[in-house]
């Protein structure tokens, strides 16, 4: 797992202040929004809006604005916004290779302010899609149950992948079209996942292990993570778990 990936859990663990939540919610709306538009109200026959809600309850949002997006963007009146999905692409400090999916009503207003973060830090807006590749992936805690087990179960749902970042917990990867379809079997067979998403994954790494250019990389992935209009960043550095549990401590 990618040291973006790690850094996320980290921050997910020690939760957010009331301010950042309230940024998270507008995100997370975004997308309920965008997904409902796109297939529809229902969850069952539209697994990116289920994601998106899976994505909103995890992250303690209440059922009555998740239903309030919901209705806002499959109800008669109009009152949604109309958001573009755009992807921005460069690379950022130590040639980190970064993608950025920003959701904007305001294509001008996101491409300034994400071009500001990439110069800031001597980066460059480029292609580097080319390092990554599209997958699912999804997060399930073991929660006592045998490792063994719940990779078997993967297996048998259809996964392409399963790897162990800590003791606690697996990672599953799918292919794109097939994460809700191992999401809803997993959950049949009681192994309900923390997480389920279409993400961009690294296929090759930028080793981390100085602790100024780490914080350097993370703090820059953080300032562009928290534009109201970014989505997703995707980027593909690596951080040694000695070096990593130092960064851990001084989260606030």
């Amino acid at each position: 797992m990618s040291g973006h990936s790690k850094w996320s859990q980290i921050k997910r663990q020690k939760g957010a202040n009331d301010a950042k939540r309230g940024a998270l919610f507008t995100k997370l709306t975004r997308e309920i929004i965008t997904a409902a538009r796109q297939g529809g109200g229902d969850l069952d026959g539209n697994y990116r809006l289920r994601m998106a809600v899976d994505k909103a309850r995890a992250n303690s949002m209440p059922a009555d604005n998740i239903k309030r997006a919901i209705d806002r963007a499959t109800g008669d009146n109009g009152e949604a916004e109309q958001y573009e999905e755009i992807t921005y692409e460069g690379f950022g400090p130590a040639n980190v290779a970064v993608i950025v999916a920003a959701m904007t009503d305001n294509r001008n207003r996101t491409a300034s302010e994400i071009r500001s973060i990439f110069n800031k830090v001597g980066g460059s807006l480029t292609p580097v899609s080319w390092q990554f590749e599209q997958r699912g992936v999804i997060d399930i805690a073991l929660n006592g149950h045998d490792p063994d087990e719940v990779t078997l179960a993967a297996i048998d749902a259809g996964a392409s992948d399963v790897s162990s970042p800590d003791a606690g917990a697996i990672v599953v990867y799918t292919e794109p079209a097939d994460v809700e379809r191992v999401r809803a079997a997993l959950a049949a067979a009681g192994h309900a996942p923390l997480s389920a998403e279409v993400s961009m994954e690294p296929t090759t790494r930028v080793e981390l292990g100085d602790e100024r250019l780490a914080r350097q990389v993370l703090q820059f992935v953080e300032r562009l993570e928290e534009l109201d209009d970014v989505q997703n960043v995707y980027a593909n550095f690596d951080i040694p778990d000695a070096l990593m549990e130092q960064l851990e401590a001084s989260v606030v």
